[in-house]
C-alpha cells in the first residue's frame, strides 16, 4: 500500500480536510497471495556497493540497496537511511505483525508527528507498506508494479527508513517512509 502527502499544500486545509485527504489517497496494496534540529542520515549514500548487501541481517540495507538502485537509473539523488525513520517504521511492522492495527496506513499521521518531533519540520512524507515478500529485490521489485508505490519510490524525497517484522507464522511485514 502507498500512501504520499506534501505537507506544503495541506497547510491552508482544515485539519478534518487533511485527514480525508490522508483517508481517501491510499493506492493499492504490495502482497503476495499469502497473506527543528537537523535531520541525520544514519549514513550518507554518494554512491551504491557494487552488489546488494545479503542474508537475514541485512533486509532493509538490501531494499534501500534496490531502491536506490532503481533511483540511480532514473537519475534521481540517492537515498539516505535515517535510524529516526527506521526505528518508527520497524515499530508500524511490528504493530502489524502482532495484529494490532490492520496491514495499511492506519496512524501514519501519527508517524509523520514523531518524525518531526524527532528531526524538526518536514515538507513531504509517503510510506509504502507490503508483507510476504521473502527478499529485499522482491519486495522493491513488486512495489516498483504499483503506481502508487513507484510513484514514493522516485518521489522527490531526501530521506527513507525502513523496518520490518515478522509474524508468528514467519510473513514478514515490511514498512519504507520517504521524507524530505
Amino acid at each position: 500500500m502507498a500512501l504520499s502527502i506534501d505537507l506544503s499544500r495541506l497547510t491552508r486545509m482544515t485539519a478534518c480536510a487533511a485527514l480525508a485527504i490522508v483517508l481517501f489517497s491510499f493506492s493499492s496494496c504490495a502482497k503476495k497471495a499469502a497473506p527543528s534540529r537537523a535531520a541525520t542520515p544514519s549514513s550518507s549514500v554518494t554512491e551504491l556497493p557494487s552488489t546488494a548487501p545479503s542474508g537475514p541481517n541485512n533486509m532493509e540495507t538490501g531494499i534501500l540497496y534496490y531502491v536506490n538502485l532503481h533511483r540511480r537509473s532514473m537519475g534521481l539523488p540517492l537515498l539516505q537511511m535515517n535510524r529516526t525513520e527506521s526505528s518508527i517504521a520497524a515499530q508500524h511492522s511490528r504493530d502489524m505483525a502482532r495484529g494490532k492495527v490492520p496491514f495499511g496506513h492506519m496512524h501514519f499521521q501519527s508517524r509523520v508527528d514523531l518524525i518531526k518531533k524527532e528531526l524538526g519540520p518536514v515538507m513531504a512524507t509517503a510510506e509504502n507498506v507490503a508483507y510476504g515478500q521473502r527478499s529485499p529485490r522482491e519486495v522493491v521489485a513488486d512495489w516498483l508494479q504499483s503506481a502508487g508505490h513507484r510513484a514514493n519510490i522516485e518521489g522527490n524525497f531526501k530521506l527513507t527508513g525502513i523496518g520490518l517484522a515478522r509474524d508468528a507464522k514467519g510473513l514478514i511485514y515490511y514498512t519504507q517512509i520517504f521524507t524530505r
